[in-house]
Parts: structure tokens; C-alpha cells; sequence
């Protein structure tokens, strides 16, 4: 088998991811001039109207033998305690649990879930299990932050992957210990959420900002034609109800919902270090600047070798050792010169220009940062 350098697959995917948001940017970017609105209700909450999370310890029972073995106890307590309450009384030693898995079960509880409703919910294996397809969810309660059940969850689990092994190779394609139950939840109480009514009706911004905020205010003033509307800071806007509509909320808050407002999009670079993985967000600038990059690579290359004992010795035995091959390399930079970028299309053909690999764009857009040459703010992840 030929040898290959260590994170050679890793790099040309970082490689690969990078290139392809810059250049999926430069497409968005093409129209800068066009105003991109938003309805409130993709901007705003109302206050007091919110889901609740929903947790539970449940079974998942009919696995292939890719179930919880060995330290996971609790999985043999939790069979022997099910059964028990089914009329089945086993000792806990005598329960092989190959077949069965103990899993946390979480969904989300809309604010409006009424009794009868049903819900999808996430399973994520607990113990040692290799694979959650082809099981069955028992009856699982979801209890919420005040302990009290709100659902009953119980259903087939579908996994969103595979994994198969023989004879000491395995194959396997995206996380096969976690999966789903669609509609897979029964709501069984109501969550207390406050009634729409009364003389104020308070929005959350999901991004709190000053700027989105007036922008909101006015545009639900200039909707009801008055000044009902008022930013109380940068995350929340209070709305006195007119008194004609203080008996049909959902009719008032219907109206707002559905207005547009242009929202304050920060100006920001996210740069993702694990992947190398670069996002340019609209707004983003480049004063004149002057670059030199170069690089050092690092090439490690593992051979396996077998080493036997000399012929006719005693105690020798045959083993493999790995020879490695370490190989430095530093490239040559040279001074490049960015110009005034004045569009993001005009900042992403700059660092493409550049020829640059995605970690050698990290440290160029930190050092563009620090010399004041980036206009914008710079995340790391």
C-alpha cells in the first residue's frame, strides 16, 4: 500500500470547504445595492410566548446485537425494572442486553402545544451501544424544568446512517448512535404560557440591536398610525394596544408579524480554526494593504517494516515497528498588495488573488485585523 502524508484528506477538504464559501459570497454579493427586509416575526419574539425543552431516560429495544454490553449497568437495572412493572420478575444477572440500549430522549415543546398533539424527538445513545438502527423507543415520559410530565414519547427510531464490520474491517457513514422518532411524542399538558391580552404587548429581538429595534418601532407605528410603538433598548420594543383591538390579540399580533423591516446585519469574519473553514459576512471591507505570506509544511510519512530475530536465535519473536519519515519545507513569500476594497465581491477576489491556503487566510485576516486594515469584527470558533 503506498504511503500517504498524515492530514493530506484533512487539507483538501479545508482547502476545498473555504474556496467554496468565499466563492459562494462573491455570488451574493453581486447586488449590494438591493434591501434585503425582514417580517417581525422572523426578527421578534413576544415576550412571555417560548418553548420549553423536554428530557427523558428511556429503552430502545430490537437492536441487532449492537446494544449496550459490558459496564453498562444501568441498561440491565433499567431492563429488570421494566420488566418488573410488566409482571416479569428477573434477576438482573441473568439479563443480556445485547439487544437493548438506554438512551437520553429530548424534544421541544412549542409554546401553543395543546393535549394530542405530537411531537418529533432526538434519542441519543447513553451506555456503549455501536448502533441505534432498527430499534423501538418503549414508552418514555418527557418531563420538563419543573419535573412535571408533559409527554409520553414511544416509537421506531430512524437512523440517519451505518456501520458494518467483518473480519476486522468496518465501513461507516455519518453517527449511527444517535437518531429520531418522528411524531414520535404525544403532548399531554399544556405548558403554562401567559394569555395575549391586555393594554402592552412586548417584543424580544432574537439579535438584540439598537438600529433593528427603531427600525421595528417605526414600522409598527407607521402601521397603526400613532405612536404606539416604542424602543425601550437595543433587545426589546413595547407596544401600547390600541383599545379597539384588546379583545382580538391574535388579530393585532397577526398585523405586526407580517410587517418588513430591514435588519442591522453585523459587519463580522467567522473563522472556524478546526476546519478551516472562512465566512465573510455582508459589509465587509479592506483598506490598502501590504502582504507577505510564506509557509511551513511538515510532512510525516509512517512505513511499516517487520522485524524478525536473527536464524537459530532463542527468545526472538516477529514484530512490526514503523519507520518515519519526517520532511520540513518552507515556502517563499512575497509582499502583495491589496487595494481599497470597497464590496465584498472586491475583498473575496483580493484574497483569491492571494493564492493562499485556508489557515494561511486565517492568519492574513487576523493580521489584517490588527493592523486596522479589516473593517470588521473577527469571531473565532
Amino acid at each position: 500500500m503506498p504511503n500517504q502524508p498524515l492530514l493530506s484528506n484533512y487539507q483538501f477538504l479545508a482547502r476545498r470547504g473555504a474556496a467554496l464559501a468565499l466563492s459562494l459570497l462573491a455570488l451574493s454579493s453581486l447586488c449590494p445595492g438591493v434591501a434585503r427586509a425582514d417580517r417581525i416575526e422572523q426578527l421578534c419574539d413576544i415576550r412571555g410566548v417560548r418553548p420549553n425543552q423536554l428530557i427523558g431516560y428511556g429503552l430502545i429495544v430490537g437492536l441487532n446485537g449492537t446494544g449496550d454490553r459490558g459496564q453498562a449497568r444501568f441498561t440491565v437495572q433499567s431492563t429488570a425494572a421494566m420488566l418488573r412493572r410488566l409482571g416479569a420478575t428477573i434477576a438482573p444477572d441473568a439479563i443480556q442486553t445485547k439487544n437493548a440500549a438506554a438512551v437520553m430522549v429530548t424534544a421541544t415543546l412549542p409554546a401553543y402545544g395543546s393535549p394530542g398533539s405530537q411531537l418529533d424527538v432526538t434519542v441519543s445513545s447513553l451506555g456503549n451501544a455501536r448502533s441505534l438502527e432498527g430499534g423501538t423507543l418503549l414508552q418514555t415520559p418527557l418531563l420538563g424544568a419543573d419535573r412535571t410530565v408533559y409527554a409520553v414519547a414511544q416509537g421506531a427510531v430512524i437512523v440517519g446512517g451505518f456501520a458494518a464490520s467483518q473480519g476486522g474491517s468496518s465501513v461507516r457513514q455519518n453517527t449511527t448512535t444517535v437518531g429520531r422518532v418522528p411524531a414520535g411524542a404525544i403532548v399531554e399538558r399544556r405548558a403554562p404560557t401567559p394569555k395575549l391580552g391586555g393594554a402592552q404587548l412586548t417584543l424580544q429581538l432574537r439579535d438584540p440591536s439598537f438600529i433593528t429595534a427603531h427600525r421595528v418601532a417605526e414600522a409598527i407605528n407607521d402601521h397603526l398610525q400613532s405612536k404606539a410603538a416604542r424602543a425601550l433598548d437595543g433587545g426589546t420594543v413595547r407596544v401600547e394596544v390600541p383599545k379597539a383591538m384588546r379583545e382580538q390579540p391574535v388579530a393585532l399580533v397577526s398585523e405586526l408579524q407580517v410587517l418588513e423591516v430591514e435588519p442591522a446585519v453585523p459587519t463580522r469574519v467567522v473563522i472556524d480554526e478546526r476546519t478551516g473553514t472562512i465566512v465573510l459576512g455582508a459589509g465587509v471591507r479592506v483598506r490598502e494593504a501590504a502582504i507577505a505570506q510564506g509557509g511551513l509544511s511538515v510532512e510525516i510519512t509512517r512505513t511499516p517494516r517487520v522485524s524478525q530475530p536473527a536464524p537459530l536465535s532463542r527468545g526472538g519473536t516477529t514484530e512490526v515497528v514503523e519507520e518515519q519519515q519526517i520532511k520540513a519545507e518552507v515556502r517563499p513569500g512575497a509582499i502583495h498588495h491589496m487595494g481599497e476594497s470597497a464590496s465584498l465581491a472586491e475583498v473575496v477576489a483580493a484574497l483569491n488573488a492571494l493564492g493562499a491556503a485556508p489557515r494561511n487566510l486565517i492568519a492574513i485576516l487576523q493580521g489584517l485585523r490588527s493592523a486596522g486594515a479589516l473593517r470588521a469584527e473577527v469571531v473565532v470558533q
